[in-house]
């Protein structure tokens, strides 16, 4: 199928290959009943811009920003992300890009703020972010609309925002999969305990939406009829984690499956194994090196994986591609989560 131009386009259309440049790349003042008509004309014509041509010819650098958690210790989800947008920029090498990163400390709602600050300073053309913090993150969306700064979520999305595009996993039926994996495994007469590590959970869009998920699985077909009960604990420290698991545990015997929310599943699995509960059926989230070695001495059953670096490669692609050729990407791209047991983790 032959490729169509820009002076197909012009042809059809009666005016010059300027004019419709003008208007598929939004330069300079066209009347509005030509406008219309072009782009009338590009979409009966099926016109896919050429991406890399354009990119190549101009002189532009493109200078963009990720705002993110910090990786490491027991954080260590948020190592992958970068590794997926230097994949990206490897990919871009032959284009003039370049990403700063701004690292804010997870559940941090001050450092989030003046990370964001510093990055705002900076002036970025694009920004890929995680909006964890729900709060805080609005509030950088308001600045980035009033700037006109496009901008892409990862790993969590916020509803009635501006953002170009979401991509990450759908949180809420990520929610109901674990639900599903726990019901198959426990006693329909059980307890099921839901562990969320996290300093201010109503401010933490994802975990929240996984663990409505989760409850709503048990509200339409879930088998399972015991009771499910919430804790938050506000830190990995060791001592903490103990506490609260000791009292709830204590206070709750019949509980026999747990869920954690988020990417610590091995700070409750490191608990688990301590106190030689063998019988504890423990799900979470995210494929990390501690968590694959609990899964591998069994004491994490399942884990649910979203693909960190291919969120993030892919952000920065269509981030680019929207900046060099107005390429509208998809509003929400839900990557497919990936169930992961002692029998296939090898394969990851």
């Amino acid at each position: 199928m032959k490729q169509v131009r820009i002076k197909d386009i012009a042809a059809k259309a009666g005016v010059s290959i300027g004019t419709v440049d003008r208007v598929l790349h939004n330069r300079g003042e066209v009347a509005e009943k030509t406008r219309e008509k072009i782009l009338a004309i590009a979409r009966d014509m099926d016109y896919q811009p050429n991406i890399v041509a354009q990119a190549l010819s101009s002189k532009k650098q493109y200078h963009l920003a990720a705002l993110i958690p910090r990786g490491g210790n027991d954080n260590v989800y948020w190592l992958a992300h970068p590794q997926g947008i230097d994949n990206a920029l490897k990919d871009l090498r032959p284009f003039q890009v370049d990403i700063k990163y701004y690292f804010f400390e997870l559940h941090n709602e001050t450092d989030f703020i003046l990370k964001s600050q510093e990055m705002l300073a900076e002036n970025p053309e694009g920004v890929i972010f995680a909006p964890i913090l729900k709060k805080e993150a609005v509030s950088l969306c308001a600045e980035l609309d009033q700037r006109c700064i496009p901008y892409i979520f990862i790993d969590t999305y916020i509803e009635n925002a501006n953002c170009l595009s979401f991509i990450g996993e759908d949180a809420y039926q990520s929610g109901r999969v674990a639900a599903s994996l726990i019901d198959y495994g426990v006693d329909p007469q059980k307890d099921i305990l839901i562990v969320n590590i996290a300093k201010d959970l109503e401010n933490t869009q994802h975990l929240n939406r996984r663990n409505q998920g989760f409850m709503s699985y048990f509200l339409d077909t879930g088998k399972n009829r015991g009771m499910k009960i919430t804790v938050e604990i506000p830190s990995t420290e060791r001592s903490i984690v103990d506490q609260k698991m000791d009292y709830i545990l204590k206070s709750n015997p019949n509980i026999s499956a747990v869920l954690v929310s988020s990417a610590k599943t091995h700070v409750v699995a490191r608990y688990i194994q301590s106190k030689k509960k063998k019988d504890m059926l423990l799900v979470g989230y995210e494929l990390t090196r501690k968590n694959v070695d609990y899964l591998k001495k069994g004491v994490i059953q399942f884990l649910i994986g979203q693909k960190p670096m291919e969120q993030s490669e892919k952000a920065v692609k269509k981030l680019f591609d929207y900046l060099t050729a107005r390429q509208m990407p998809v509003k929400r791209e839900f990557q497919p989560v990936e169930i992961i047991n002692v029998e296939n983790v090898d394969l990851f």
